[in-house]
């Protein structure tokens, strides 16, 4: 896609604060703003729809995966969709949340924790909700909460290979059948309530997998024969890329669970979500600037070191790009690009291809969208490239 404006008096983008308004466009914050570095534009008023889409959609308590973008006005655009409890992996996400929404349900949902934060996370910031996987966390949680008799306890599976995932979430974390059965049986006498939870895989394109993934845990749970209080379905529920076409919807996901589960006589199951990506990811774009051409590769000042790491050539998520021109019209005609970061490192490299005009060049911004998820935390500062700033458009 092509935007055309033209030069008036350039601004430096400079650390915007974002409790003081923002654009009505994107095209109005890049022309005002012309910037040298790296800028996030975010949409709150996206987010906030989107949030609210999933919470009318998911019969059950959706927990904001904050992992995914844990900005302060991206935060509040989800509550304001209608999530009220939080998904979170560290103390540090925990201490986030409830600075800014004291009275936030939280759940403990990383499976290997130090026994530092669960005490923490327990006796300062009143979590009762934890995940584990193994034994020894079980212990840890016990020790760690002086064998508390309130904890909402959840035994996270791993699931069977998910080929339809851009990451299998099962390789890393997860109880295998007989683990979890022997976890299920013991953790049943010491949890004030006992839940499964599961991760399908980041990206799952098929909506199928929900349903295999309850069909293989109501299998394992009547193995072990002890009765559970909810299930955790998890992440993993896909956005559109570019060239995604055979995504599936929220409600496609939905069905699959809600069918499951009636399938298999667990209709009133309590259920959860962990949705992340899927609430936040076409919340913002990220305006790069092009310092260079050779030949169909264009140099910019972002790369997978800073806010493009899922398009790194082993994962290879297609952003959605648009140009804008600096100082003249494009022609129109278009074609692929493939687009290197601005560190000296020869990893930094993304093959796309990006569909760009065939005249751009220098000077010129490429504009990278649906990158409201995991794009702003994977930054660092690498060969010192990790600046980048942030302004908000809102709907007129």
């Amino acid at each position: 896609m092509v935007e055309k404006f033209f030069p008036g008096k350039t601004h430096p983008a400079s650390n915007t604060n974002l409790d003081k308004g923002g654009f009505t466009s994107l095209a109005q914050a890049v022309e005002t703003l012309r910037p040298a570095k790296p800028l996030y534009v975010l949409y709150p008023d996206i987010i906030r729809k989107t949030a609210a889409h999933f919470v009318n959609a998911f019969p059950g308590k959706a927990l904001y995966a904050i992992k995914t973008n844990p900005e302060a006005t991206v935060l509040d655009a989800v509550t304001a969709g209608g999530v009220e409890a939080f998904d979170v992996a560290s103390i540090e996400e925990i201490s986030r949340v409830k600075a800014r929404y004291p009275a936030a349900e939280i759940y403990f949902m990383h499976p290997v924790k130090a026994p530092e934060d669960i005490r923490a996370a327990y006796f300062d910031y009143g979590v009762r909700n934890f995940v584990l996987d193994s034994k020894d966390e079980l212990f840890k949680i016990l020790r760690e909460t002086d064998l508390a008799q309130d904890l909402n306890l959840f035994i996270r599976l791993a699931l069977p290979k998910n080929d339809s995932a851009m990451i299998d979430f099962s390789s890393k974390f997860g109880a295998s059948r007989m683990e979890a059965i022997a976890l299920l049986r013991e953790t049943r006498n010491v949890a004030g309530s006992l839940s499964i939870s599961f991760h399908v895989g980041t990206q799952t394109t098929d909506a199928a997998k929900y349903a295999a993934a309850i069909a293989y845990t109501v299998d394992l749970v009547r193995e072990a024969g002890v009765k559970i209080d909810s299930l955790n379905v998890g992440g993993g529920f896909p956005i559109a890329y570019e060239g995604d076409e055979m995504v599936c919807s929220v409600e496609e996901c939905v069905k699959e669970i809600k069918s499951a589960l009636k399938r298999h006589g667990w209709q009133s199951m309590p259920l959860l979500a962990e949705p992340g990506r899927v609430l936040v990811a076409k919340g913002a774009s990220l305006v790069t600037r092009v310092e260079l051409r050779k030949g169909e590769t264009l140099y910019i000042n972002d790369g997978i070191y800073g806010g493009l790491f899922d398009a790194c050539d082993w994962l290879g998520l297609n952003y959605p790009v648009k140009a804008f021109t600096c100082d003249r019209a494009f022609d129109g005609e278009m074609q692929d690009y493939r687009i290197a970061g601005p560190t000296c490192d020869s990893l930094d490299m993304m093959q796309g291809p990006f569909s760009l005009p065939y005249d751009i060049g220098m000077g010129d911004w490429v504009v990278f969208e649906n990158t409201g998820a995991y794009s702003a935390v994977l930054r660092s500062n690498f060969n010192g490239f990790g600046h980048a700033d942030t302004v908000c458009v809102y709907s007129k």
